[in-house]
């Protein structure tokens, strides 16, 4: 189908050319049952990553002194905002019925995002098994071992490589470094000068292009593919990334559990999640499914620059086009969210799982990172704010008949906005997003 065809078919499609703000809910959302019964993932894949990630723990805490409190398990806290809800109710001009938490993947140890989850988990699970096929590792040791000038030799004989537009080459560069990979990072025209400058710090190899998130993985492909000693890390398509990610789903029921936030048919969480290819985001949702089934709703926030999930999942053709393809010019300062084309793997994996999509404006997310600066003394990137983009469509028709069709009591909601980086921004460039947030405030 060519593109004036899927307009007239799709033309909601117009609200994503004129860069509107825009909510879609999915028709075609399932029951947890029915939507399962078609994935070719479940929970004792989630089990079995979250086993693998305790057997590092004892590495992470000798290698990264920072998770020492944590006994090298990569956490964040789930925080209630109270303060930040009632700034953004005057902001939007809404009332936001039940209780809005924050959960602090911008502060996770090592690489201060979202992407120390799937990207370190990769990272983790390659070392592995290359060890353990060498002999120089077996299951039942103590992984402490793999911090050692010995495997650090062994590993510099494998190079590993990734496409990004900034934190997952984060993730991906510093884990690879420190383990002792020879690592490559290819990074589009959208990433932060610092976080170049921070990998090149750490003994990255990091390698420019002037185009956009697709063709630096494209490009990272295929140097790697010619050397039989490389690893790709493939954020469209990786399984691994995916199952990384999807971890943080057990250690939220844990949390959500400490704190006596009831989630069941009547007290659902519904969960925003910053989406750019969609492997967090979607690996997240995939994990929390798994747990609370039809009790959890999912939406994805992207920029209005950038809504390539969004135009994926309404129209079904996933990572058949990109959003350049519609005149969409993938321009946003939310650089983790400038990517053109979704993955395919994960729209297909949860396009009868996912509630919504929605855009906004980089403005809107500026604006609301002084907020939340203010408010909460809470240091996001701008990419870390899209989730507060749904309450632009609270008291929405789409909205309210969402919450009608599925019988949700409004106040019995449990709002949780993902906050997907920051804490590693360095404080000029913070300052710099903030003093433009309040500029925009004051208009």
């Amino acid at each position: 189908m060519d593109r004036q065809h899927l307009i007239k078919e799709f033309p909601q499609i117009q609200n994503l050319i004129d860069l509107k703000e825009f909510l879609w809910i999915n028709p075609e959302r399932k029951s947890f049952d029915e939507a399962a019964e078609a994935m070719s993932l479940g929970m004792k894949d989630i089990i079995e990553a979250s086993e693998r990630l305790e057997r590092f723990a004892p590495f992470i805490r000798s290698a990264f002194p920072e998770t020492e409190d944590s006994r090298g398990i990569i956490e964040s806290e789930l925080l209630e905002l109270t303060k930040m809800k009632s700034a953004v109710e005057k902001f939007y001009g809404t009332e936001v019925a039940g209780r809005m938490f924050l959960k602090c993947d911008h502060a996770l140890p090592i690489s201060g995002s979202i992407k120390a989850r799937g990207g370190i988990y990769e990272v983790l699970k390659h070392a592995e098994e290359l060890a353990i096929g060498a002999g120089k590792l077996a299951s039942t040791d103590c992984y402490s071992k793999l911090d050692s000038d010995e495997l650090r030799e062994f590993f510099a004989q494998y190079h590993v490589a990734v496409g990004s537009t900034g934190n997952l080459g984060l993730s991906i560069g510093i884990m690879s470094a420190k383990i002792g990979f020879k690592v490559s990072v290819h990074m589009s025209a959208d990433a932060k000068q610092w976080k170049k400058d921070l990998l090149r710090a750490k003994g990255v190899e990091v390698i420019e292009y002037q185009e956009d998130y697709s063709k630096a993985v494209e490009e990272g492909r295929k140097l790697s593919e010619a050397d039989p000693k490389s690893y790709f890390v493939d954020d469209e398509n990786s399984v691994n990334l995916f199952l990384g990610y999807s971890v943080a789903a057990l250690r939220l029921q844990k949390q959500l559990e400490h704190q006596n936030i009831r989630v069941d048919r009547e007290h659902p969480l519904f969960v925003y999640l910053p989406c750019g290819v969609g492997g967090g985001p979607g690996g997240v949702a995939f994990g929390l499914k798994q747990i609370f089934g039809d009790a959890v709703h999912f939406f994805f926030a992207e920029p209005t620059h950038s809504p390539c999930m969004l135009l994926g999942c309404m129209t079904k053709t996933h990572d058949r086009y990109a959003v350049q393809d519609f005149g969409i010019d993938n321009k946003t300062i939310a650089d983790g969210l400038a990517v053109g084309r979704a993955s395919g793997f994960v729209g297909k994996t949860l396009e009868h799982s996912v509630s919504g999509c929605y855009t906004i404006e980089d403005e809107k997310m500026l604006a609301l990172l002084a907020l939340m600066t203010d408010h909460e003394a809470i240091s996001l990137e701008p990419s870390a704010l899209a989730g507060f983009g749904i309450l632009n469509f609270f008291g929405s028709e789409e909205f309210e008949a969402y919450l009608a069709q599925n019988k949700i009591e409004a106040q019995n909601i449990s709002h949780l906005m993902w906050a997907t980086g920051g804490s590693m921004v360095p404080n000029e460039v913070q300052a710099a997003d903030y003093r433009k947030g309040k500029a925009l405030l004051s208009e």
